[in-house]
């Protein structure tokens, strides 16, 4: 249900500005992005699973919070973060 450390690795040096950035909204919104898509995939087969379900919000939520604060302070980067991770049909 979590990501590995490889991948988690792959998606910082995808999302990140400069080097040694982990802490920047877009790669925060990159790698929650990366676990709810995990959490999606283990509800298909635990449907049940209703402590993971409140979990799964709860990290949808943070990742709102994200995108509303990254649309208040930067319309461009907002834009191309959820370009790029495909959030927006």
């Amino acid at each position: 249900m979590s990501i590995t450390a490889t991948r988690k690795q792959e998606v910082i040096q995808e999302h990140a500005k400069t080097a040694g950035d982990t802490g920047s909204t877009e790669v925060q919104v990159a790698l929650l992005s990366e676990r709810i898509a995990n959490l999606t995939g283990h509800f298909k087969s635990n449907d049940k699973d209703h402590q993971s379900r409140r979990g799964l919000l709860i990290l949808v939520g943070r990742r709102r919070r994200l995108l509303d604060y990254l649309k208040r302070s930067d319309q461009d980067r907002y834009e191309a973060i959820i370009a790029k991770l495909g959030l927006r049909k």
